[in-house]
C-alpha cells in the first residue's frame, strides 16, 4: 500500500523470505515424493475431466495422504503445515491436475478457512478432525444469484428463534465448489442487527457453521461446465436450517470481514497452484520444440519460439515468486499481506493462461488435440480469472485500497497543516520529499543498494526504474486523487491503470528480491533467473511509465471518454451498432 504514497517498504520484500527451519524442510521432502508419485501413477486426470467427478480410489487416495487437510494443526487431525510449506505440495496438485486442485482447494483454502481463523476453541476442536480425519467435505457458500462480486447484496437470511437458541435459515446459493458433496458448510445470510448508535435494526451478514445434518439442507444436480469439470459444482438450498448459536463463525454481522479474509488468506495458494500448472505446461512444450522437425531444423532454433518459451519461463518465476514471497511474508507474522494476494491472484490466473495458450501454440495442431491434454489444462484455467474475485473486480480493489491509504496520508498532512508548530516534522519532512522528486535533485535510497552487486548494468537500471516509477506513482496517486475526490469509485479505466502499475511495480521489486537471493546462495540457476529479471524489469517499468503516463494525458482521457459512450451506444442497441459493409 506504500506505494500508493511513493513509498517502499524494503523490510517486506527484501531479502526474499527464507522461513523453513530443518524441521519443516524434513517434514516437507518426506511429503513431496509421496504426493508427486500419488499424481504419477494413481490419479488419472483425463479420466476424471470424462466422469466429470474425481475417481473414488484418487478420493481415497488423497484423504489417506492427508491432502485435505494441509493446515489443520496435527492435534486436530491435520498434517500442521506452514503457508510455505501448503504451498509447494499445492504446486505439484497444480502441475497434474486443477480439477483435483479446485477439490482440495474448495474444501480447505475456503470450506473451512474461516474455522481455522475465526473459530472458537470448542468450534475447531468439534469441526476440524471431522474436515480432515474423518473425510467429511467443506464447502464456502457466498455466491448467490443476485450477488457475485457485490458480495454485500445477498438475500439468503437467518433469523433468531423466539427462544434465542438457534438460528432459522432460508435462501439459496449457486456455483458452490463441492456443494453437492459437503456435509460442513460455511455459509454466509442476513442477520438484523441492532445498532447500538441509533437504536434501531439494519440487516448484517453474519458466517455460520452449518451441516448438511441439521435437515433442510440440499443441492441441486452438479452443474455442467467448461472446464474443471472434476469439480463438483452445484446449488445449495437452505429451507428453514435450524443452526444452534454457537455455530455463528466470527460474530454476529461479522460476516463480510470473515469472508474477506478467508478469501484474502487463500489467493497466495492460487499462485503456487497456478506457478505448477505453468511449470509442467513449459515442459511440455519444450519436450515437443527440442524433438520437432522443421524445415532440417529443431523449431527451437527459431526466434519466434525461443521468444515464446522465454516469455513463458519468465511469466511462470515471476507467478512463483509471488506465491513464496507472500507465504514467507505470511508466515514470518505479517498480517496486511491483502494487497499482494489480490495482485498474485490476478497475475498468476492471466499468466498461466497466457502460457497455456502459447504452449498449445508451439505444439502446433498437436496442442489442440484432447490427447495431447493442453485443451483440459485451457478449459480449467479459464474459471481461475473469475472465481475467489474476478480479475476486474480485483484491480479495483488493489487500487482503491491503495489510493484509500493515500490519502489517509493526505489527510494526515493537512491536518498537519492547521497546526504547523506542532507537525514541524511531518511538513518538513514531506516538503523535503516533494522538492526533492519535483526539481530531481538527490538520490533517495534506491532499490540496487538492496541488490546483489552482481546483477549486470541492466538489472541496476531496471532497479533505478522501478524506484523512479514508485515515485511517480506517487505523483499519479496524488494527482488522481486531488482531480477526482471521492468520484474517483468511478473513474474505473483510470483505477485500472493503477492497478496495473502497481502490479508491475511490485512484481519488479519481487523477482529482484529474489533474483538477489540466488546470486548470494550461489544457486546454480542464479545467471538464468538473473537473466529474467532484466528481461522483466526492463520491460516493466516501461508499461509502468506508460499506464502512469496516461493518467496525465488528454488524449488518453479523451479516449476513456469516447470508448465509455461507444459501450453506451452498444448496450443501449442491445448489440453492435453497426451492421456489415453491404449496408442490409
Amino acid at each position: 500500500m506504500n506505494l500508493f504514497r511513493g513509498v517502499v517498504e524494503t523490510a517486506q520484500v527484501f531479502p526474499f523470505p527464507q522461513v523453513l527451519n530443518e524441521e519443516q524442510k524434513d517434514n516437507l521432502k518426506m511429503l513431496i515424493d509421496p504426493t508427486a508419485r500419488f499424481f504419477e501413477e494413481v490419479n488419472d486426470p483425463a479420466k476424471n475431466d470424462a466422469l466429470e467427478a474425481v475417481e473414488p480410489q484418487s478420493l481415497e487416495g488423497l484423504w489417506e495422504l492427508g491432502a485435505f487437510g494441509l493446515q489443520v494443526p496435527q492435534d486436530l487431525g491435520g498434517l500442521g503445515l506452514s503457508n510455505t510449506q501448503y504451498s509447494r505440495l499445492v504446486e505439484i496438485v497444480g502441475s497434474h491436475d486443477l480439477g483435483v486442485g479446485i477439490t482440495l482447494g474448495a474444501h480447505q483454502s475456503i470450506g473451512f478457512k474461516g474455522i481455522l481463523l475465526f473459530g472458537t476453541p470448542e468450534q475447531k476442536a468439534k469441526y476440524l478432525p471431522r474436515v480432515t480425519t474423518g473425510k467429511e467435505m467443506a464447502a464456502f457458500c457466498l455466491t448467490e444469484p443476485s450477488s457475485g462480486s457485490d458480495a454485500g447484496s445477498i438475500r439468503s437470511r437467518a433469523i433468531l428463534s423466539p427462544d434465542g437458541k438457534h438460528y432459522i435459515l432460508n435462501g439459496s446459493k449457486i456455483w458452490i465448489s463441492n456443494g453437492g458433496l459437503a456435509e460442513i458448510m460455511t455459509v454466509f445470510a442476513q442477520t438484523p442487527v441492532l445498532d447500538e448508535k441509533t437504536g434501531m435494526e439494519r440487516d448484517k451478514v453474519t458466517a455460520f457453521i452449518v451441516e448438511r445434518s441439521f435437515g433442510g439442507v440440499t443441492s441441486g444436480p452438479p452443474e455442467k461446465k467448461m472446464g474443471i469439470k472434476a469439480s463438483n459444482t452445484a446449488e445449495v438450498y437452505y429451507e428453514d436450517v435450524k443452526i444452534p448459536i454457537e455455530n455463528v463463525l466470527g460474530g454476529v454481522g461479522q460476516g463480510f470481514k470473515v469472508a474477506m479474509n478467508i478469501l484474502n488468506n487463500g489467493r497466495f495458494g492460487m499462485a503456487a497452484c497456478l506457478a505448477g500448472t505453468m511449470r509442467a505446461v513449459t515442459k511440455k512444450a519444450v519436450d515437443h520444440a527440442t524433438t520437432r522437425l522443421q524445415f532440417g531444423r529443431r523449431i527451437d532454433s527459431f526466434g519466434t519460439i525461443q521468444e515464446k518459451l522465454a516469455r513463458m519461463s519468465t511469466l511462470q518465476y515471476v507467478t512463483e515468486s509471488l506465491a513464496y514471497m507472500i507465504s514467507g511474508n505470511m508466515d514470518s507474522g505479517s498480517t496486511d499481506f491483502h494487497l499482494e494476494a489480490a495482485i498474485s491472484k490476478v497475475f498468476a490466473s492471466e499468466a498461466a493462461w497466457t502460457v497455456t495458450d502459447e504452449a498449445i501454440q508451439i505444439l502446433g495442431g498437436m496442442g489442440f488435440m484432447k490427447e495431447c491434454g493442453l485443451e483440459r489444462v485451457m478449459r480449467d484455467l479459464r474459471i481461475f480469472r473469475i472465481f475467489e474475485g474476478t480479475n476486474d473486480i480485483l484491480r479495483l480493489f488493489v487500487a482503491l485500497t491503495g489510493i484509500q491509504f493515500a490519502g489517509a496520508h493526505l489527510r494526515e498532512l493537512q491536518k498537519a497543516f492547521k497546526n504547523p508548530a506542532a507537525n514541524l516534522g511531518l511538513i518538513f519532512e514531506e516538503a523535503t520529499k516533494r522538492a526533492i522528486r519535483s526539481v530531481g535533485l538527490g538520490s533517495p535510497p534506491s532499490l540496487a543498494d538492496y541488490v546483489h552487486p552482481n546483477l549486470s548494468s541492466s538489472a541496476a537500471l531496471a532497479a533505478k526504474a522501478c524506484y523512479q516509477s514508485i515515485q511517480s506513482f506517487g505523483q499519479a496517486v496524488e494527482g488522481t486523487l486531488i482531480k477526482y475526490g471521492r468520484g474517483v469509485v468511478e473513474e474505473q479505466f483510470v483505477l485500472n491503470r493503477l492497478a496495473s502499475a502497481a502490479i508491475d511495480t511490485y512484481t519488479m521489486i519481487v523477482v529482484l528480491s529474489r533474483a538477489t537471493l540466488a546470486l548470494q546462495s550461489g544457486l546454480p540457476s542464479a545467471h538464468h533467473q538473473e537473466l529474467m529479471t532484466k528481461v522483466w524489469c526492463s520491460e516493466a517499468a516501461e508499461r509502468v511509465a506508460q499506464n502512469l503516463g496516461s493518467l496525465r494525458s488528454d488524449r488518453t482521457l479523451e479516449n476513456f471518454s469516447t470508448l465509455s459512450a461507444i459501450a453506451k451506444h452498444v448496450c443501449e442497441n442491445g448489440g453492435l451498432v453497426h451492421i456489415n459493409p453491404l449496408n442490409f
